[in-house]
């Protein structure tokens, strides 16, 4: 096991990687602070995961929460499911929510522990690579509007994150690769020597070696955990993170929630943001060339679907957080940017569009 901190002063919390932690209850008891636990996972996760979680706190008056499996039930309605649980079981402000599940169970139940009774304690234990090496950390917290991926949300840290990489083995292709798309975002913004390392080991990756897998959870994370350190509120460099979920988020949003994975609307904006960086003289085209590349080989779309012309995907990105004053923001391989010019903007778009086409 590998432990690693995120550093926010009396807010810090530990982040466990490693195998056969689920079970492990001292690393989860000292961060539950009353007698009341409730554990918020979905259809899919609790069949595999929710008797070892059970058994780890087996001490305390636990109560469970199953929602539906899909980023489509990331919704205000399936929030009111857990305020509901909570009410009738009678659980008080000292009581602790456990996320047991990937990015969408993380992302809502650290919401309603933000909301319950104005701020309770939570604890996330991500299964799925895209919510180990991302969602779980940092403590972004939210659910989906029709009009708006993530436009409702909260800042809400997690006491401690442990992240089972035994729980990999049950994750299908499709959402393996949609994780290993946030693992090539921090090569980009911040990790050339890890972005390096991905070109020459991805397919280790994809095969599940452990230890390509143990590395690379591990790795992001710590990048992670630096970002969130420095800039917890994303004033400043924490918006690097978003580098591809502009357009990424305006994909989910007019595809449907559910029709494309999050990982993989990122990978498509990625290879977006990568094109437009060219276009403005800010990237080598010939590393645009290895970014699709090593997107492609991941098995990732680098365009986005061809349902969504420019003008709708326009539309789209206008509804984002990342827009101030009516301007719209972009994380560009160069900086966090309003400057980029529209005409580049558009030909990107046309360019994405007549590929798909």
């Amino acid at each position: 096991m590998n432990t690693l901190h995120v550093d926010l002063g009396t807010r810090s919390y530990p982040i466990h990687i490693g195998a056969g932690l689920l079970g492990a209850g001292q690393l989860l008891v000292p961060h539950v602070h009353g007698r009341q636990v409730m554990v918020v996972t979905n259809e899919t996760v609790a069949p595999l995961y929710l008797d070892a979680v059970r058994a780890a706190l087996a001490d305390f008056d636990l109560e469970v929460v199953v929602l539906p499996d899909g980023e489509q039930y990331k919704t205000l309605a399936t929030v009111d499911r857990i305020f509901t649980a909570l009410l009738e079981h009678r659980f008080n402000r000292r009581c602790t929510l456990v996320a047991l599940g990937g990015g969408v169970v993380g992302d809502i139940t650290g919401f309603a522990a933000a909301c319950y009774q104005r701020g309770v304690h939570f604890i996330q234990i991500p299964t799925t690579l895209l919510a180990q090496v991302d969602s779980s950390v940092g403590g972004k917290t939210g659910v989906n509007h029709p009009l708006g991926k993530n436009m409702i949300g909260a800042f809400h840290q997690p006491q401690c994150v442990l992240a089972d990489t035994d729980t990999l083995n049950t994750l299908d292709d499709r959402q393996l690769a949609a994780g290993v798309a946030e693992i090539i975002k921090y090569g980009l913004i911040r990790d050339r020597d890890f972005f390096h390392w991905l070109e020459a080991h991805m397919a280790d990756l994809l095969a599940r070696d452990p230890q390509a897998l143990a590395y690379s959870i591990e790795r992001s994370c710590r990048n992670k955990a630096e970002v969130v350190a420095a800039d917890e509120r994303e004033s400043g460099q924490r918006a690097l993170l978003n580098l591809g979920h502009t357009f990424g988020h305006a994909i989910e949003t007019g595809m449907g929630y559910g029709s494309w994975l999050h990982g993989e609307a990122v990978a498509a904006g990625m290879c977006m943001a990568a094109d437009l960086s060219i276009r403005q003289g800010w990237l080598a085209a010939e590393d645009g060339v290895r970014i699709r590349a090593l997107v492609a080989q991941a098995g990732l779309p680098i365009d986005p679907p061809a349902d969504l012309d420019p003008g709708r995907m326009r539309d789209l990105m206008a509804v984002d957080k990342k827009v101030l004053d009516g301007g719209l923001r972009l994380v560009l391989l160069k900086a966090v940017t309003g400057e980029f010019d529209d005409a580049s903007l558009d030909a990107t778009l046309q360019a994405h569009r007549q590929r798909t086409a």
